[in-house]
Formats: C-alpha cells, sequence, structure tokens
C-alpha cells in the first residue's frame, strides 16, 4: 500500500517548523537531533532507524517531483513517521535557500553506551580513529567515508571536535556518519587511558611522527589519532605517545588531515588483514 503523502502549502507550517533555515538551525540546535540531506542519506537513515540501535527518523520532507522513484526508501521507514510534500517555491523558503536535492530527514540519535563498554564489546581485532580537535565538518565528513571504506570499528572525537551530525557533515561522509559507531566527548587523555585499559595499541599520526606508517609493529587492536587541520597534535600529546608518518616527497609541510586518514587507514587497515581480497 502507498504511503499518504502530506501536502505543505505554508512555509509557516508548524508540522515541518524542525526544516525552515536549516543553516541556522545546524548552529543552534541539540538534543542529537539533525537534518539529514539526499537520497543516499535518506536511505541510510532507513537502515539506521530499521536497525533501532543509533538512530531513528521523526519525519521526512520531500520536493514533490522527487517522490517518484522513492517508494523503496520511503517503504523502509516506520508508518509512523510522516512523509509530507511540497512544491519547490515552498520548499526554498521553508529551507531558507535553493535545495536542489530536494530530499530532507529531520533523524536522532539515541544514546549510546558508556565507551568503556563499547570498546569491550568491539572485536578483538579492531581498528579506531581518534580525533582530537577537529573542527572542519568537510574533514569529519570525509574522515567518517574513509573510516566505512577500510573496516574501522569506532571512531572517537573529542570534546574539542565537532559535532559530525552537522549536515554538511553527514552529506560529506554520504552517510557513513549514521553507519560507523562513534563516540564524542571527554578530553584526549582521558580517552586514551580508556583505550589503552581495552588492549588498544595508539599511535599519533603526525609529519614529525618516528615511525612509517607502513611499519606499525602488528597489534590486533589500533588506535590512529588524529589532530586539528593545520595544527596538528599538540607537541606535548605527540611527546607522550608513540608516533607514526606517512613519506611524502619533501617541501609540503603536511597533506589534509582527511586525506592523511584515508591514507594510514588503508595501510593499517591492510597490515591488520580488516580488507578483503580482491
Amino acid at each position: 500500500m502507498m504511503r499518504q503523502l502530506i501536502r505543505i502549502t505554508d512555509p509557516d507550517d508548524p508540522a515541518i517548523v524542525e526544516f525552515t533555515n536549516i543553516r541556522e538551525r545546524d548552529l543552534t540546535r541539540s538534543g542529537g537531533r539533525f537534518i539529514a540531506e539526499g537520497t543516499v542519506v535518506l536511505r541510510m537513515l532507513a537502515a539506521a532507524h530499521h536497525a533501532g540501535t543509533r538512530f531513528k527518523a521523526h519525519k521526512i520532507l520531500l520536493l514533490e517531483n522527487r517522490v517518484d522513484g522513492l517508494d523503496d526508501i520511503l517503504s523502509a521507514f516506520p508508518p509512523d513517521v510522516p512523509v509530507y510534500v511540497a512544491s519547490g517555491d515552498v520548499l526554498d523558503r521553508i529551507a531558507g535557500f535553493h535545495l536542489h536535492r530536494g530530499v530532507l530527514a529531520l533523524g536522532e540519535r539515541l544514546e549510546p553506551p558508556p565507551l568503556n563498554e563499547v570498546l569491550n564489546g568491539l572485536p578483538q581485532r579492531a581498528l579506531v580513529v581518534v580525533c582530537q580537535g577537529l573542527a572542519n565538518h568537510d574533514n569529519a565528513g570525509s574522515i567518517f567515508r574513509n573510516a566505512a571504506a577500510f573496516g574501522v570499528s569506532h571512531i572517537i572525537l573529542d570534546e574539542t571536535s565537532c559535532d559530525p551530525l552537522y549536515r554538511k557533515a553527514i552529506r560529506v561522509s554520504v552517510g557513513s556518519v549514521l553507519t560507523v559507531p562513534y563516540a564524542r566527548g571527554g578530553n584526549i587523555e582521558a580517552l586514551l587511558q580508556t583505550l589503552k585499559d581495552n588492549g588498544f595499541a595508539f599511535w599519533g599520526l603526525s609529519p614529525a611522527g618516528k615511525t612509517s606508517i607502513r611499519a606499525l609493529p602488528n597489534s590486533e587492536r589500533t588506535a590512529l589519532i588524529l589532530g586539528t587541520e593545520g595544527e596538528g597534535l599538540p607537541p606535548h600529546l605527540l611527546a607522550s605517545i608513540k608516533t607514526a608518518r606517512i613519506p611524502q616527497m619533501p617541501g609540503l609541510d603536511s597533506l589534509n588531515v582527511a586525506t592523511a586518514a584515508g591514507i594510514a587507514l588503508y595501510e593499517t587497515a591492510h597490515a591488520m588483514g580488516l580488507l578483503p581480497d580482491l
């Protein structure tokens, strides 16, 4: 049976208030709610909602001419998730800018279990990413996408890192923020202690790292630590942990953090046997 669609003709309709001026709401939202944008991300939100462990969907808003072809995705949501449709003009007035994708959903992240419990429950062979001071949402999204590609079990963002549920981060990640488990909060020293308590060997990634990324000792549980854009990990932290580098040609200071993450994760995941043989 086809899902009933609810037509919106007034951009100030209270039923879709969460979608109004979404750029501004990105900066002020709270409570774990977020806006998912685009067909690919909507499909991943449907899968996450169905799994019922980390995310749920509250409502969907579509451009009227995008409805055709989305039946398979919409049918994956429970019947109690309302689907609203609007014309292009009304949708643009709701969002506050021209929304050419025409696909929005309001989601919510469910309360995650304690980090120690999560790490203890990971497979014996696990690769984890730790982000310290990561501030750029594009880089956050790219790191999640890389993590999904290379079999990362969990991402940890410290209290100074940005929220990966920011709309742009989700979009850049191509929905991987909804598929790769993560935790956010706490200071980096406490987070590293928790990793140590759960049997992880951890390496700070830096252009000045002492060990080549291809020469890391074998460890069934490995965590790679990434620093903020430009400055990288703080000197006092690098001085207190083991460090790794990506060898590169002279003359360039460093790689973009998301690019470095992709290279390091590939090398580490390959060495750990996490990648399929093709």
